[in-house]
C-alpha cells in the first residue's frame, strides 16, 4: 500500500476570484493547484495551513471552515488534503516558491492545468463559492 500524505490548502477568496498558484518545483512543477503543504508533526492542519501560507506566500492568513477532505490515490502516493477557507488577515500574497499564481473567476478556472486532488476540490466549490 502506498503512504499517505496529510496536507492542507486554502481557498482564498477575493471579490467572486480564487487564488492559485503554479508548483515551481518537483514532480508537478507547472501544476496549478490552492496553496498549501504538508502538515508537520504536533500541528493541528490550521497551525500548518496559516505556517504553510507565511512560508509560501508572506502574508498571514485567518482560517475558515473546512471545506472538504479530498482524498486522491497518485501512482506514488495517496494524498489526504484538508481544505479550508481562507482570508487574508495582513500582508499581501508573495511568490517565494511557486512560479505563477492567478486570481481566477468561475469562468477562467479552466484556463489552468490543475492537479487532478484540487481539480476535485473545484468540482465540490464552484456551484457554491460562485453564486
Amino acid at each position: 500500500m502506498s503512504k499517505t500524505v496529510r496536507v492542507v490548502a486554502a481557498v482564498i477568496r477575493e471579490g467572486g476570484k480564487i487564488f492559485a498558484t503554479a508548483r515551481g518545483y518537483g514532480e508537478f512543477k507547472g501544476r496549478w493547484e490552492f496553496p498549501g503543504g504538508k502538515i508537520e508533526e504536533g500541528e493541528t492542519p490550521q497551525q500548518a495551513l496559516v505556517r504553510e501560507i507565511k512560508e509560501e506566500l508572506t502574508a498571514t492568513i485567518r482560517v475558515g471552515d473546512l471545506i472538504s477532505t479530498i482524498e486522491y490515490d497518485y501512482p506514488t502516493f495517496h494524498l489526504s488534503m484538508d481544505c479550508f477557507r481562507a482570508e487574508i488577515a495582513a500582508g499581501e500574497l508573495q511568490l517565494k516558491e511557486a512560479e505563477a499564481a492567478k486570481w481566477l473567476s468561475k469562468d477562467e478556472l479552466d484556463t489552468v492545468n490543475w492537479l487532478p486532488a484540487d481539480r476535485v476540490l473545484i468540482e465540490k466549490i464552484v456551484d457554491t463559492w460562485f453564486t
